[in-house]
């Protein structure tokens, strides 16, 4: 919780510092205004990543808080065994959950993931992981409501086989299994079998990545 708090107050101070809203903040450093609104009311479950905060203090280098010592912190806290691995903030639906924002670098939290637990379930580079939250308990038991995917963008193109994909279908977000059928369709499975499956035609699918890890407390 102590770092929570200092990301607040370092965001309420560039805040004043800079005598206008976070969202323009946010939009001068380059980053979603979600960033810098969560940990400013107290909703942040995660710290500030290193790229934010570089990216703020580029847009902002005069700001007196870059010359304490909990900004110079934040810069230098990454450990040289985890690794950071972007969000993507589409409420994936597991379940129905439109996407209301496209995917862009730039609007992207990060967490940090161990190097080692990253390289016992991928080879893929980090810049092709991404993190988000599933909504809903249309994958249940395999995936609950609120529970951590790790998507793998380099498996976009690989094939279906029943595994677990991040896609979009009707501008709808959401993780389901894919199952090709002879015609040529995609069956859209999930887990929850009180949910019934659909079935996608040519051009009504997009497929952002494979999920490759799921992360849930106990």
């Amino acid at each position: 919780m102590e770092g929570l708090e200092q990301d607040r107050e370092l965001v309420l101070a560039l805040k004043n510092y800079a005598g206008t809203d976070l969202a323009a903040i946010a939009r001068k450093a380059g980053i979603a205004p979600s960033t810098l609104q969560r940990p400013a009311n107290g909703s942040a479950d995660t710290r500030l990543s290193q790229r934010t905060i570089e990216k703020l203090r580029a847009a902002f280098p005069k700001f007196p808080g870059w010359t304490r010592a909990g900004a110079a912190a934040l810069v230098s806290r990454v450990e040289p065994d985890m690794v950071e691995i972007a969000s993507i903030d589409l409420n994936f639906g597991l379940g129905p959950a439109f996407m209301d924002s496209e995917i862009l670098e730039h609007q992207a939290d990060t967490l940090l993931f161990p190097r080692d637990w990253l390289r016992s379930i991928t080879r893929s580079p980090p810049e092709q992981l991404y993190w988000a939250k599933g909504l809903g308990n249309s994958m249940e038991p395999t995936i609950g409501d609120g529970d951590v995917i790790l998507i793998d963008r380099s498996a976009e193109g690989s094939k279906f086989g029943d595994l677990y994909w991040a896609i979009a279908f009707g501008q709808t977000g959401m993780v389901k299994r894919l199952r090709p059928m002879p015609d040529g369709s995609i069956k859209i499975l999930s887990d929850n079998p009180a949910v019934p499956p659909e079935v996608a035609h040519d051009g009504e699918l997009h497929v952002f990545g494979r999920v490759i890890a799921v992360v849930r407390r106990i």
